[in-house]
């Protein structure tokens, strides 16, 4: 199976690659700039296999180009809250035209299924069931929902859209939420670092994500699909006494608001009956993962 993953010089993108070329797939990874640093520092012995491809995922021509000849498709192209709120029509245009880009792209090509990247940003602060944003990025996600469910109601596409609160791990040095991983960054490299929000959220380790999506590639279902993975929900004062355990002598703490996105979360049976058996990375075990990533020294540039 080639599998297409848009936004591939990203994190999330370097983790799902990781997973697929392990199980022997032909990966062709999407992205304004080609960046293979993270997946080669990742996935060191299957990163060269990867095939790079250029372009604007708000360009329905070049979205169309870089599926061409793949059997599958995983959308995780984007630009994260601070970016959408600084410029929400070119937000619009990234986050919402393009998804409509590779829903297009993918109908034209046959293809009967797509697996893309909401958020739990379609949430407001105070529930997590009704999506209600308040953010331009939460806004432009629950729109690619709705159309998703247009798409099968219209054409019998299916898809899944997961919704993950802050995912952390090796790698996850941008974006408001990226302060986990920022902070085992810090501690490996014994620098100070202030994690910019406070209250509690749910942390989901990167690999979980991507097992998720991995998962999803595998099965064959029908329907339009959008699914929260809320991870585990901890206070960031636990967080950052974990780190500490973790790396003694770390000079973490937190200062301002807490994330606007509601901090409980209905389970989901749909999920569990639909992708059975999806891992759940502890915690403790994600976050000293993260650290021994940096504790070795490596630097990831991602693509802006």
């Amino acid at each position: 199976m080639k599998v297409l993953i848009t936004g591939g010089s990203g994190f999330l993108g370097a983790w799902i690659m990781k997973r697929l070329l392990a199980r022997g797939m032909d990966c062709v990874a999407f992205d304004l700039r080609a960046n293979a640093r993270l997946v080669e520092a990742l996935a060191p012995e299957h990163a060269a296999a990867v095939q790079w491809r250029t372009g604007d995922i708000a360009s329905a021509e070049d979205t169309a180009r870089a599926l061409e000849g793949c059997d599958a498709v995983i959308h995780l192209a984007g630009i994260l809250t601070p970016d959408c709120a600084a410029n929400p029509v070119r937000g619009a245009q990234i986050n919402l035209i393009g998804t409509l880009n590779v829903f297009e792209a993918a109908r034209a090509a046959g293809l009967r299924r797509v697996l893309y990247a909401s958020s739990a940003g379609v949430f407001g602060p105070d529930d997590g069931a009704a999506p209600l944003p308040q953010t331009h990025y939460g806004a432009f996600k629950l729109a690619c929902e709705g159309s998703a469910r247009a798409y099968w109601h219209d054409h019998g596409m299916a898809s899944i859209g997961f919704r993950p609160l802050v995912v952390y791990g090796a790698g996850r040095e941008s974006g408001s939420s990226a302060g986990p991983s920022l902070a085992c960054r810090a501690a490996a490299r014994g620098e100070r670092y202030t994690i910019p929000f406070s209250g509690s959220t749910g942390l989901v380790f990167a690999d979980d994500v991507a097992a998720a999506y991995e998962a999803a590639l595998l099965r064959d279902f029908e329907g339009a699909h959008a699914f929260t993975l809320a991870g585990e929900m901890t206070p960031v004062a636990t967080l950052i006494e974990r780190i500490e355990a973790i790396a003694p002598g770390a000079r973490i703490d937190a200062s301002g608001p807490p994330l606007p996105i509601a901090t409980a979360f209905l389970h989901d049976p749909a999920l569990a009956r639909l992708l059975p058996g999806l891992p759940q990375t502890s915690l403790e075990n994600g976050l000293r993962e993260t650290v021994a990533f940096y504790r070795h020294g490596l630097k990831i540039t991602q693509a802006s």
